[in-house]
């Protein structure tokens, strides 16, 4: 039995989230069928529905970070990219569990989310 941690966040339209990290796999992104890492949060507004969104971070886009960096991002970095951009859609998106659900991550936020947190 995995024991899974509970957090909150405050979103910008008022709603008190809480979420969890499932676990991240391999995806292919059937929008623009670029291979991606997708990261799967559990949510739930109202304690009552809990509703899977999944995050996906492009191979792409952390490919031009890199390149533009001299460096490879690390596991933790993409998470908290990743983490970030889940916070964003709480912040600006009403009705996360019907127009929330599945978020990508380009490469132009992936510089801003990340740029955010400090990381050069």
């Amino acid at each position: 039995m995995t024991l899974r941690r509970m957090k909150s966040y405050t979103g910008g339209q008022g709603y008190v989230y809480q979420y969890y990290f499932v676990g991240k796999r391999r995806a292919l992104d059937v929008s623009t069928q670029a291979a991606s890492d997708e990261y799967i949060f559990d949510v739930t507004s109202d304690r009552k529905t809990t509703y899977a969104v999944s995050i996906l971070l492009p191979d792409d886009a952390v490919r031009e970070w890199s390149t533009a960096h001299g460096r490879s991002l690390t596991d933790a970095e993409q998470y908290g990219a990743v983490k970030m951009r889940l916070f964003q859609a709480f912040d600006e998106i009403e009705d996360m569990m019907g127009e929330g659900r599945s978020l990508r991550v380009n490469s132009r936020q992936l510089k801003d989310l990340l740029a955010s947190l400090g990381v050069q």
